[in-house]
């Protein structure tokens, strides 16, 4: 629980010195639960003189002047504290500070403070509602899961067979139309054509074919290698190139 700093006590207090006996340092700090810089602090150790009080308004002026961390309250939030403990009395605005309970009490009284406890309760219940909805939806969560552990193990082991099977189409594929493959495969058919010719030019030399027929197949056989000769020899060009 954060502790606000009582403003405005030790001023209550140093003006009733006049009436009532000022206990010693060492007694306060012995019977307050705030820490010895809080109670033994100068100002409330000594009357209060108009020089003191001049250089004790300064030193809170100072004080306010400095820029505040993100601990302290704002002066908005200060000066409605301030209203709340001017109409107090000294004895107990002593309780106050020797009394951690009546302290707590007048801190939980403190609009700030109810709206800090408020929006805490309310996220509390938010976080409660939603650690049952999680808890409510884990047998679903848990079917979920087995659904995905036998799609894993059924169908995406199918899938998988299907991809790599056709991964390998596909290099086959990529090989068969590679432009090395294309020039062997025409360098075949290319030494195919000129075998053939030469098989007939031999049935010519012995004279199982007659000249017209020779010339007709010696012609075609001929153009189809020359053909392809000259496209084995530009595609092996512009590959070099």
């Amino acid at each position: 629980m954060m502790n606000f700093v009582l403003p405005d006590v030790e001023s209550r207090m140093a003006g009733s010195q006049e009436q009532q006996p000022q206990p010693r340092p060492h007694d306060i700090s012995g019977q307050s639960w705030y820490p010895p810089s809080v109670v033994s602090s100068p100002s409330a150790s000594r009357p209060s003189t108009p020089s003191s009080s001049a250089s004790s308004s300064f030193s809170m002026q100072r004080h306010s002047d400095r820029p505040q961390s993100p601990s302290h309250v704002s002066p908005a939030e200060a000066a409605g504290i301030i209203v709340l403990l001017k109409d107090k009395s000294v004895d107990e605005l002593r309780k106050l500070l020797s009394d951690k309970d009546a302290y707590n009490q007048f801190l939980l009284s403190l609009d700030q403070v109810k709206i800090q406890n408020n929006l805490r309760d309310e996220l509390r219940k938010e976080t409660l509602q939603l650690a049952r909805e999680n808890l409510e939806k884990e047998p679903q969560i848990v079917e979920l899961r087995n659904q995905c552990r036998i799609i894993r193990t059924t169908e995406l082991a199918a899938a998988q067979e299907k991809l790599n099977e056709l991964e390998r189409q596909k290099e086959e594929i990529l090989k068969f139309y590679s432009p090395a493959s294309l020039l062997n495969r025409l360098q075949e058919n290319m030494n195919k054509a000129d075998e053939e010719s030469e098989t007939l030019h031999r049935q010519l030399l012995d004279r199982e074919i007659d000249i017209v027929a020779f010339v007709q197949k010696y012609k075609r056989l001929r153009t189809t290698y020359h053909r392809r000769a000259l496209t084995h020899l530009a595609a092996k060009t512009s590959s070099i190139g």
